[in-house]
């Protein structure tokens, strides 16, 4: 038997390689199915990317069925500190399965994080897209452009932006870009859509996810500001898609 420890320093047993994986988080979802597409035997109804990825569905992040896990007997389940819950992750290691549980909320934490897995428990070699997401995310901050002053709202009714503490706000301060609720003590703060103008961002990011922002959904409560509708992967996800996120978000908030 060989003990890893995953990212919370937590031991987890296994006696060789996982080569039987359920996935609750649908970025390392992708990850895993991008390296070693042979492992995944389970995924969440969240988990989109690879769009062809045909396995078992296990309900959502936050409901996930741990019957029907336990049922397909995966060697490991992976799982996120900020996406899962506790309960389900302590649940699942009481049925008898090895819970990998992941902290991600910078963009270094996220590649040593998926460093660890892939090479550690699923015993496989740094994929391409890792490496290549490691160079991309290497060098400085872009000087700042004349939006450097955003804010990015993850949901609405109730109102919720990206906060203190996480991956996204991470990503934002490498791209040259200060997050004006960055500083607060909440990771996601609610809000009304009047406090978001009230702090008085120069660009407003709406994301399509969580919460699908749309042209029609969400603009129309900050005209005074420079509003960008993008994609939420690049922004928000911490898989494949960060190989090519910072030149794909610099060149949407890029120019007017």
């Amino acid at each position: 038997m060989t003990v890893w420890r995953d990212d919370l320093g937590e031991p987890v047993e296994l006696p060789g390689p996982a080569r039987r994986v359920v996935s609750l988080v649908p970025s390392l979802t992708e990850a895993v199915a991008r390296s070693a597409p042979g492992l995944l035997v389970g995924a969440t109804d969240w988990c989109t990317h690879p769009a062809d990825l045909a396995v078992t569905r296990m309900r959502g992040t936050k409901n996930p069925d741990r019957t029907k896990i336990t049922t397909l007997a995966p060697d490991l389940v992976i799982a996120n500190r900020e996406e899962n819950r506790k309960l389900d992750v302590v649940r699942l290691r009481d049925a008898g399965l090895a819970v990998w549980v992941t902290v991600i909320e910078s963009v270094p934490e996220a590649m040593a994080s998926l460093r660890r897995l892939l090479t550690g428990p699923l015993g496989l070699e740094v994929p391409d897209w890792l490496a290549a997401a490691e160079q991309a995310w290497a060098g400085p901050a872009p000087e700042p452009g004349p939006w450097r002053r955003v804010a990015v709202p993850v949901w609405r009714d109730p109102w919720m932006v990206v906060g203190a503490r996480t991956f996204t706000g991470d990503v934002l301060a490498r791209l040259g870009l200060d997050n004006v609720f960055g500083a607060g003590p909440g990771r996601y703060p609610r809000l009304t859509a009047g406090d978001i103008r009230a702090a008085a961002p120069d660009m407003v990011l709406l994301p399509d996810e969580p919460y699908p922002f749309t042209a029609g959904d969400g603009p129309e409560e900050f005209p005074a500001q420079r509003v960008v509708l993008v994609s939420g992967r690049p922004l928000t996800w911490y898989g494949p898609s960060l190989a090519t996120a910072r030149a794909e978000l610099l060149s949407v908030i890029g120019g007017p």
